[in-house]
């Protein structure tokens, strides 16, 4: 078969296509080797400009409190259901609704004049049998003279000396039954038995009322002060029954604190003291129950209010301190990227170290270092995911590390119910 006219020139065309491909080959291959000798590394020198941006803070010593946080309800330190002791009708209420009321204070009264009417009867039958009693006495005594002169006969004496401890019975008996009816019309006077802040009222002046009623009269409950049943994990019970220990051996050591924060935990409640724990843990839940008193004085805590319960248990001194954002998670386990001052091709430059660290207990916004840092140490706190270590960054700005909360008590922010101010977030590769 013939051969084509364009077969060679076909063939012509190959061979140069080849060399343009190898020739491509080399020159990226020069341009990668170039890359990796440091001409085009964002850490590179005479490339400062590409190197990731990043905030920092510095490592700070400070006192860190260390809290307990559990859930909790208010109780009242009182709660008491007034219930009347007798029976009959309710002629007043001498108190409104919400009203505070002190022990002792009349709260409703209750028609008097049936227990009236009884203590009269009792003391009738009481006055007639004491004068039964004198007429009796005084046969005695003149049974004994006879009996002496041997006028009378023994028996009768014995006989007259039985009748009057008979009545002496029966005056002892009718006393108790004046006492008792006494009793029974003060009860048609219902008074406070505690002081407190009234409820509602479960009855209406005319209302026939008994002793036997459940829903009673009105409650009386005390919220200032008020209690607060709280819960935590049973694995932090070493930590509060130590701090109780302590306590103990040092009676001049305060109360351990317990702050109250609403169900958002943006508004401090109150603040009180821990007056028990419990002596056993429930099994059921794994938790074991503490009882915080407060003084509730301005009434911010209500009975059966849902709380969330902070329970200082002890304060870190001194304690190495960075933000909470700085510290991350790996393989190794936790470490931060601390920014040091280094020679690169003859000039001095940020360069991101990793370093592995121990953390403690997170505090809000903070972080306790155990091991690891120390005060002065400078952390990357945004911009952690572009870092490698020994990478050369560019250190866009500087942050405060947060302060601790004051062990004495709440921060003010949080006492005026604000939260805390939130950090801007840096962005990418773009400068702040």
């Amino acid at each position: 078969m013939p051969l084509s006219a364009e077969g060679p020139k076909l063939r012509g065309k190959r061979p140069r296509r080849l060399w343009w491909g190898l020739g491509l080959a080399v020159v990226l291959a020069a341009a990668m080797l170039l890359w990796r000798c440091g001409g085009g590394r964002p850490d590179g020198p005479g490339m400062g400009g590409n190197a990731p941006p990043v905030r920092v803070a510095i490592a700070v010593a400070q006192d860190v409190p260390h809290f307990l946080n559990g859930l909790g309800t208010v109780l009242p330190s009182s709660d008491v259901l007034v219930k009347s002791r007798v029976d009959g009708q309710l002629l007043r209420l001498h108190f409104q609704e919400g009203q505070r009321v002190a022990a002792g204070d009349l709260l409703a009264e209750i028609d008097p004049r049936p227990f009236q009417a009884a203590l009269d009867e009792a003391e009738g039958h009481l006055a007639r049998d004491r004068a039964q009693l004198e007429n009796a006495r005084r046969d005695l005594a003149r049974y004994a003279k006879l009996t002496r002169g041997d006028y009378i006969a023994g028996q009768q004496y014995e006989t007259q000396r039985a009748l009057v401890r008979q009545y002496e019975g029966t005056v002892e008996a009718d006393q108790a039954a004046v006492d008792s009816a006494r009793l029974q019309l003060e009860y048609s006077r219902i008074t406070a038995p505690v002081g407190g802040r009234l409820g509602l009222r479960a009855v209406d002046e005319g209302n026939q009322v008994k002793s036997s009623d459940a829903t009673g009269i009105v409650r009386i409950t005390e919220v200032s002060p008020c209690d607060v049943l709280f819960t935590l994990p049973e694995s932090q019970v070493g930590l509060i029954t130590q701090a109780l220990r302590r306590r103990e051996a040092d009676p001049a050591l305060p109360p351990l604190v317990v702050q109250a924060w609403d169900r958002e935990q943006k508004r401090l409640l109150g603040v009180g003291e821990l007056i028990s724990l419990d002596n056993q843990i429930d099994a059921a839940t794994g938790t074991v129950r503490l009882k915080a008193r407060f003084a509730n004085a301005d009434g911010s805590l209500y009975p059966n209010q849902f709380v969330n319960a902070r329970l200082l248990v002890q304060t870190l001194h001194d304690a190495v301190t960075i933000p909470a954002a700085a510290v991350q998670l790996g393989s190794r386990g936790s470490y931060v990227y601390l920014v040091k001052k280094e020679e690169r091709a003859g000039a001095e430059a940020d360069v991101a170290i990793l370093r592995e660290v121990k953390p403690g207990i997170e505090a809000g916004r903070i972080a306790v270092i155990d091991s690891g840092l120390a005060p002065g140490d400078m952390v990357v706190v945004d911009g952690v995911d572009r870092l490698r270590d020994g990478i050369r960054v560019r250190v866009a700005a500087t942050v405060e590390t947060p302060r601790a909360e004051d062990p004495a008590g709440p921060r003010a922010e949080a006492a005026a119910g604000q939260p805390p101010p939130a950090e801007e977030a840096l962005s990418g590769a773009g400068a702040p």
